[in-house]
């Protein structure tokens, strides 16, 4: 793998981590600063979140001269639940994308793998070049791995409160990355060439 592809990595990654510091911020501000419920404080924060989502498109596309598929996915529900949110004022749109979005996806994986297709290598782009196997092994591990966020936001989002939602939106984020950095030793093991992998988180931030 080459310099600039790492470090277009390392900038989207710190701009799709940026995205979601700056809604749960904003959601803290409005929240506790201001003094608006936990309901009225995410819609406020989804403005944030709206922003976010087209600056990381724009740099992600900036930085690597096209608009990767995964990014773009999540990015987009991230958009589209988003504007939802603010106009019809329910914050119940912005939890709800993130179970239809990783249900989405688990759908997807889980479904290819009897038909030995691996529509992860097209999700992930250039981003590793490793074997057939380790396309199967990596599609399954992140197939279980959004089926598991679906069915766990689900939980959290229809009997806990909308602080404890915003806090397990932040936890999701440090959880996927230590996902992404345990599927290197995986992924090692299955690489074409010496290429260096880095860590492929499934969480984009937004």
């Amino acid at each position: 793998m080459t310099e600039t592809p790492k470090k277009a990595s390392n900038i989207r990654q710190a701009v799709d981590f940026g995205a979601l510091v700056a809604f749960m911020a904003a959601y803290a501000v409005n929240r506790f600063a201001r003094g608006l419920d936990g309901q009225e404080a995410l819609v406020q924060a989804t403005w944030v979140l709206v922003g976010a989502s087209l600056i990381a498109l724009v740099v992600g596309y900036v930085v690597e001269r096209r608009l990767a598929p995964l990014p773009l996915l999540t990015g987009g529900f991230a958009l589209i639940f988003g504007v939802l949110t603010i106009v019809f004022h329910d914050p119940n749109l912005l939890k709800i994308k993130l179970s239809i979005q990783n249900g989405l996806l688990a759908v997807v994986l889980l479904g290819s793998l009897p038909l030995n297709r691996y529509p992860f290598k097209y999700l992930l782009g250039e981003a590793i070049r490793i074997t057939d196997a380790g396309w199967r092994g990596l599609t399954l591990r992140y197939g279980l791995y959004f089926a598991a966020v679906c069915i766990v936001n689900e939980i959290v989002w229809r009997t806990q409160s909308d602080d404890a939602w915003v806090a397990f939106r932040g936890g999701l984020w440090i959880a996927s990355a230590v996902f992404g950095v345990w599927q290197v030793f995986f992924i090692m093991k299955h690489l074409i060439k010496d290429d260096e992998p880095t860590p492929l988180s499934p969480d984009t931030g937004l």
